[in-house]
């Protein structure tokens, strides 16, 4: 319930922005396409390399909603998780910084194949260089929770037109 509000509010500012773009006779359009990719990383709490997925899509020029998928190798049983997160870039002269914070569900399946889930906090913080054709990115996302680990990420994406 409380995720729907915040979607619904940052809907909300986003169309206000366009009103306000479009009544200054400007067309709105977000300062980037959706953009996908492919990430690499390591959790350095559960000691394991992550391969992932994640897709950006702006909101307004400085709030975009951004899911991911992430696979841990772990041994044995199975880990993975999915994120669902929201990233603000505050002024800067590149705008390449960003951090933000959402929700995380880690799933986890040992060696007997007991599953267990756990919904978690993520606060994140990363530089993407979304000037160049691709977009390469590095990330830091403190996981804070039942399941709560430290990992390290870098990636790219393809812009979407």
């Amino acid at each position: 319930m409380t995720i729907g509000l915040v979607v619904v509010g940052l809907l909300l500012v986003g169309s206000l922005e366009a009103q306000r773009r479009t009544a200054r006779g400007a067309a709105y359009s977000p300062l980037d396409p959706v953009r996908i990719g492919p990430h690499i990383g390591y959790n350095f709490d559960a000691d394991a390399l992550l391969l992932g997925v994640q897709a950006t899509m702006p909101l307004t020029e400085r709030v975009e909603l951004y899911p991911t998928f992430d696979y841990y190798f772990v041994s044995p049983g199975k880990l993975w998780a999915l994120n669902a997160d929201v990233k603000f870039r505050p002024p800067t002269r590149l705008g390449a910084l960003y951090v933000g914070g959402g929700l995380n569900y880690l799933h986890a399946t040992n060696a007997l194949g007991i599953s267990n889930g756990d919904v978690n906090l993520n606060l994140l913080g990363g530089w993407e260089f979304r000037r160049r054709p691709f977009v390469p990115y590095g990330e830091a996302r403190l996981i804070l929770g039942n399941g709560s680990a430290f990992q390290l990420v870098g990636g790219f994406n393809f812009k979407l037109r």
